[in-house]
């Protein structure tokens, strides 16, 4: 059964002149739009991220109070998806070479437990008691050196998958901005990315 409150997440974000700077690395003197994000800003952004689920709807609500605080969202926007685009294009690279060398380790182990399996046997003579010996031992060897790449291979993938699809979300996330009036209610719209 899915949790309703894991349906929708919202992040919200104060925009304009005074806290954009606080988003981004203080040190980097590339212009807004291309600037790295701070680390405060991308640990509270990564916070609500432990709750988003496979069928999660992630929606950045940024409130901006005057008009000219929304000349700061499409700079503001473009480094979040960016960011969150290096990440996951560097988590699926480590996902590949998980992949690739496990598969690898997989192949080199199963190339070792045939050769034991089956030229070790020739060498010594089936009438012999060392055979049974060395034939229960190889056995076991086999099932340990397969264990690990075989484990891998199937249980650690998803932390994997499930850090992509958490960045693709954050990547691909609504853009809602909230402007306050001081005698109307708030306004929603739609911004388009």
């Amino acid at each position: 059964m899915s949790n309703p409150l894991f349906k929708k997440i919202n992040i919200f974000l104060k925009v304009n002149e005074q806290t954009i700077d606080r988003y981004f690395n203080a040190n980097d003197p590339a212009p807004v739009y291309k600037r790295q994000l701070s680390q405060e800003f991308e640990e509270y952004i990564m916070n609500y991220a432990v709750s988003i689920k496979r069928y999660s709807s992630v929606t950045f609500k940024l409130n901006c109070i005057n008009e000219s605080d929304k000349e700061f969202i499409d700079p503001l926007v473009h480094a979040i998806r960016r960011h969150f685009s290096l990440k996951k294009t560097i988590k699926e690279d480590e996902f590949r070479k998980f992949k690739k060398r496990n598969w690898w380790l997989l192949i080199f182990s199963l190339l070792i437990v045939m050769f034991f399996q089956g030229v070790m046997p020739l060498i010594f003579n089936v009438e012999h008691r060392i055979h049974s010996a060395f034939s229960n031992a190889l056995d076991v060897f086999s099932w340990v050196i397969l264990w690990k790449p075989i484990e891998k291979l199937i249980f650690y993938w998803n932390p994997f998958l499930k850090e992509i699809s958490i960045f693709d979300k954050l990547i691909n996330a609504t853009i809602v901005t909230v402007g306050e009036k001081k005698d109307l209610k708030p306004e929603a719209v739609e911004f388009a990315a």
